[in-house]
């Protein structure tokens, strides 16, 4: 871990599933990055000696320990941070994962599932977010899941829903956020989801990357956004230290 920079480290549950835009994002507010792919065989740290967390999406419950036996040392990383109040980002699985490691509950394919840009509202109590405030009152983000929160913890912050979804974003305590949809993925890696699935849930690929296309320069803006404010509390916390 750099001595002179922030760092993050981020967990990866599948090959399409790196951390995207955010990435950059997180690059240009000074946050630098270490991946560890999980999936790949790579070990996951027993013990959280970076600035931050960041666990992204991946096609398996929080618990799904017999098909990916690295959610449990990362759920455990999860729980490392929400002690110490380490930044804990999110993202999809990651999301319904620190939702349930603070003590809310996530059901597998449960309700209407979400693919492509979806419309989010933002609820009031984002207002007064350190992330979120501030942020059009409906942003789009790319979703792609099957499986949801269905109960937040005691205590965390509501701070975004939609139609189909209501916990599309959230916060434990001052420094960890999850959200259910995808402001890392771009337009173009729906393109790279699996057309046989979509069609199971009755959608088309192309037309979710076209509609995706159209949103995406809306979009783009909001999500750097709070990637910078998540890589300036980073910051904030380490100099803190």
């Amino acid at each position: 871990m750099s001595e002179s920079k922030a760092t993050a480290l981020v967990i990866q549950h599948g090959p399409g599933g790196g951390p995207g835009k955010w990435e950059g994002w997180l690059g240009e507010a000074g946050l630098g990055l270490e991946v560890v792919r999980g999936y790949d065989g790579e070990a996951v740290p027993a013990q959280l000696r970076h600035d931050a967390l960041i666990v992204l999406g991946g096609g398996y419950l929080p618990d799904d320990d017999e098909r990916a036996p690295w959610l449990a040392p990362t759920r455990a990383l999860v729980g490392h941070a929400l002690e110490r109040g380490t930044p804990v980002f999110g993202i999809c699985l990651g999301g319904q994962m620190l939702a349930q490691v603070a003590g809310g509950e996530v059901r597998g394919a449960y309700g209407a599932p979400e693919f492509g840009s979806t419309r989010l509202r933002l609820r009031a109590e984002a207002a007064r977010d350190p992330l979120f405030h501030g942020l059009p009152a409906g942003p789009t983000a790319v979703e792609n899941h099957v499986d949801r929160i269905v109960r937040l913890p005691s205590g965390a912050h509501w701070l975004a829903e939609s139609a189909a979804c209501p916990y599309q974003a959230f916060r434990v305590g001052e420094s960890a956020w999850g959200v259910q949809f995808h402001p890392e993925a771009s337009a173009a890696k729906i393109l790279r989801w699996d057309a046989g699935r979509l069609g199971r849930h009755g959608v088309d690929r192309t037309a979710l990357h076209e509609r995706a296309v159209r949103d995406e320069p809306a979009a783009d803006p909001v999500w750097r956004q709070v990637a910078h404010r998540f890589a300036g509390r980073v910051r904030e916390a380490r100099a803190a230290a």
